[in-house]
């Protein structure tokens, strides 16, 4: 065998064992952007779980995500996370989250959140699970969001496609 074909060969199954490259986890709806959907993964026997996720709005009109669906679970509500007296709390967003012209709004930990809930089953940690944003204007916008460990505080690495 030459040994260029064996270089290239080695090449090739070296990239081939570092996977596939990271793509970004975007979706379009309109003058909106959702990038990297997410959700912590669950213990057996949760009852919820927290869905978190990026939306800009690159309109001239604001929207507001007012709430969503998850297969595996029977609701998904827009939530906040506040802290009384050292003790967090979780609460409904009435009416949902606004999202004004030129404004990237952030879901994450701690924060504005998905609160998964009625779950059905676990969320294992590295498999996707479909859903649905309700936006007022842009309407039903399907996606996939990555489940991350149970700890994460971010995407631990893009989606893959």
């Amino acid at each position: 065998m030459p040994a260029r074909f064996t270089l290239s060969f080695a090449a090739l199954l070296a990239f081939a064992a570092a996977g596939e490259p990271a793509r970004a986890h975007d979706y379009k709806a309109g003058a909106l952007t959702i990038s990297h959907p997410w959700i912590r993964a669950t213990p057996k026997g949760a009852a919820v779980a927290g869905g978190f996720l990026t939306v800009t709005n690159t309109g001239a009109t604001p929207d507001r995500l007012v709430g969503g669906s998850v297969t595996g679970a029977s609701r998904a509500e827009v939530h906040a996370t506040s802290t009384e007296g050292g003790v967090a709390r979780m609460a409904p967003v009435e009416g949902g989250i606004e999202i004004k012209p030129g404004e990237t709004v952030k879901l994450a930990p701690g924060g504005y959140h998905l609160m998964v809930m009625d779950l059905k089953g676990s969320f294992v940690d590295g498999e996707l699970v479909e859903g649905t944003l309700q936006f007022q204007n842009a309407g039903r916008v399907p996606i996939e969001f990555e489940v991350q460990s149970l700890g994460a505080q971010a995407p631990a690495h893009p989606h893959r496609r």
